[in-house]
């Protein structure tokens, strides 16, 4: 097995073809579109909030196998939180990236982003979709709050 191989486990493979969450919402109250210039990836969330949760979420996502798995991962588990929560997953997935911490328990799913660890060059690749939610829910809160005209 060489060194993508491992990379590139069947679960990573799974998700990214499940694509859960792909789409379009038609009453996002938030979104936002990143892209990752150095390897092409391109990541625009859409997020629908009540109450302060997520209530829906879609995802439109041109890339590598782990930034489509990322998203899928996000569109999977994302209904339901809030943006402290996405943060703390978000906080926590970076560390595991970074530092070998342990993986986020409430989503286990990402350890099958563990072997990504090894390659600091494709953190960002895992990072940009969830990133670009916290994007979406911080424009979302903006706007319901008053702080931005919605368009």
């Amino acid at each position: 097995m060489n060194q993508s191989d491992s990379l590139y486990e069947d679960a990573i493979k799974q998700f990214a073809q499940a694509g859960h969450g792909h789409g379009q919402l038609a009453a996002a109250t938030g979104a936002a579109k990143l892209d990752n210039p150095l390897c092409g990836d391109r990541v625009r969330v859409q997020v629908a909030v009540a109450s302060d949760h997520i209530a829906a979420i879609a995802h439109d996502t041109k890339g590598c196998l782990l930034c489509r798995a990322a998203a899928a991962v996000i569109g999977l588990r994302a209904v339901g939180q809030d943006e402290l929560g996405i943060e703390a997953i978000t906080t926590g997935l970076e560390s595991m990236l970074k530092h070998g911490s342990p993986v986020p328990a409430a989503w286990p799913e990402l350890s099958m982003f563990e072997p990504a660890r090894a390659y600091p060059s494709r953190h960002r690749c895992v990072l940009l979709p969830f990133r670009a939610l916290l994007a979406a829910l911080q424009e979302s809160r903006r706007s319901q709050h008053g702080d931005i005209p919605v368009l």
